[in-house]
């Protein structure tokens, strides 16, 4: 299905969309910079104007060119952004890195948000989650729902692939943008979440990327980088193990490993048993 075929099919969802927004009066957006929380902001930023905020959340498990790209992003949308500092790192739940990882993580994440919220006078919070994420295992998505925050896109009933199309019609980069996830998701369950393995991804995942990949993984296995990489992508990596084994161990792992499975989200969910996104 083309992207116009998509808009066409879902163009009464974005108008529930549109008028469920118009009708808070006001919203704080929750903003990572990915494909679902841009649109969102956007079509926000469109409906409440100045009554539209973005505010993105800091901390050790977010890239650092995800946080420029967060405020690209806004800036490009018009929106005031708030930034502010993320704690989750500080409650050994989280750190501890079980199944339930993402519920202390958002936790944190949406009471930052409530407090912003307060401050800024806007009556309603709203997040990225879309209509296919119900059948992905998402834990921090209970934490929303605890905190009372809205998912204007599930809520609509549009899913990822409508979502992109939307993207694509208003001008956002991000409408092709690879799915994105916190560092922590790179450690294998039960593996304990600090800021120096944090740093170790993300120093393999920027080398990585650097060398021309888009869509991938480095997971973390002690001293191995498992690098997942896209169908798409994975004959292109297979020619060049030599210089993307370079890239992870000069990040600082002593070993790299090529995955010959292609990358698709939720594989340490898949890996743990639990389900995932189909």
């Amino acid at each position: 299905m083309t992207l116009e075929e998509l808009r066409r099919g879902s163009a009464a969802k974005m108008d529930r969309m549109r008028a469920a927004l118009a009708s808070g009066g006001g919203a704080l957006v929750a903003f990572s910079g990915g494909v679902d929380s841009t649109l969102v902001l956007a079509v926000a930023h469109q409906v409440l104007g100045a009554r539209a905020v973005a505010l993105t959340a800091h901390s050790p498990s977010v890239p650092e060119a995800e946080r420029a790209e967060a405020r690209s992003l806004a800036r490009q949308i018009g929106a005031r952004h708030l930034e502010v500092k993320s704690g989750e790192g500080d409650d050994p739940r989280y750190r501890a890195n079980g199944i339930d990882r993402c519920y202390y993580c958002k936790g944190e994440l949406y009471r930052l948000c409530a407090e912003a919220a307060r401050r800024e006078g806007l009556p309603v919070i709203l997040d990225g989650f879309n209509a296919d994420d119900r059948s992905d295992h998402r834990p921090g998505h209970q934490a929303a729902t605890e905190a009372g925050v809205r998912s204007p896109l599930a809520e609509a009933g549009l899913g990822k692939a409508e979502v992109r199309a939307w993207s694509e019609a208003l001008g956002l980069p991000t409408w092709d943008k690879p799915q994105m996830a916190c560092l922590a998701s790179r450690l294998p369950y039960g593996v304990e979440v600090t800021p120096e393995r944090l740093a170790l991804v993300e120093r393999a995942e920027a080398a990585v990327r650097a060398a021309g990949l888009r869509s991938f993984r480095v997971r973390y296995h002690g001293d191995i980088g498992r690098l997942e990489v896209a169908a798409d992508e994975l004959p292109a990596a297979l020619a060049r193990t030599g210089e993307l084994a370079l890239a992870i161990k000069g990040a600082g792992f002593r070993l790299a490993t090529l995955d010959l499975e292609p990358f698709r989200s939720g594989r340490m969910n898949e890996l743990a048993g639990l389900p995932v996104l189909g």
